[in-house]
């Protein structure tokens, strides 16, 4: 093969190589790198509202086991492909039971779960309060009582009779 090196040859050289440069500009394009992998944070966002399904009562945004870790890398993955925490939530109980959730379903009898304590909180509140009432009502009768007499009411015990005394007695 033989090259020609007049000015005239390297000329069309330099244009045709320029002309292969810009072609294989305009084939290129912007690469932007896939969506970015969530943080941690957003992971033990969704993690600490599932409990783990091997220990007893662990988050799972704080349980050391493998087993664990396996998830939260999974949920890290179910993120990083567009699932919302409402279906990865989901996809766990499917696999896992409700027992998993931190905050249990809404439904059946599980509303008792939010509607028993604050309706045992209004009835021990209501019983403190005529419980109060009574109290006061029966204090300001003695008060009362006293007061009529005109004078103070004789114990019963022998002892605190003498204790009485023997108080009188010092001043």
């Amino acid at each position: 093969m033989k090259f020609d090196l007049t000015p005239r040859g390297l000329r069309i050289t330099l244009y045709v190589f320029l002309f292969a440069l810009i072609l294989a500009g305009f084939g290129t394009a912007t690469v932007s790198a896939q969506a970015p992998t969530p943080t941690d944070d957003e992971v033990n966002a969704i993690a600490k509202q599932l409990f783990c399904p091997v220990c007893e009562n662990t988050p799972l945004d704080v349980c050391p086991t493998e087993a664990c870790r396996q998830w939260r890398d999974l949920i890290r993955l179910k993120l990083a492909e567009g699932w919302t925490e409402d279906q990865i939530k989901q996809y766990f109980v499917d696999n896992y039971g409700a027992r998993v959730l931190s905050e249990p379903p809404r439904t059946g009898l599980n509303w008792l779960v939010y509607l028993v304590p604050p309706a045992l909180i209004g009835v021990g509140a209501l019983i403190l309060f005529t419980a109060f009432r009574s109290w006061r009502r029966l204090d300001a009768e003695l008060a009362e009582a006293d007061a009529g007499s005109g004078e103070e009411a004789a114990p019963d015990d022998e002892y605190i009779t003498r204790l009485e005394e023997e108080l009188r007695q010092r001043d």
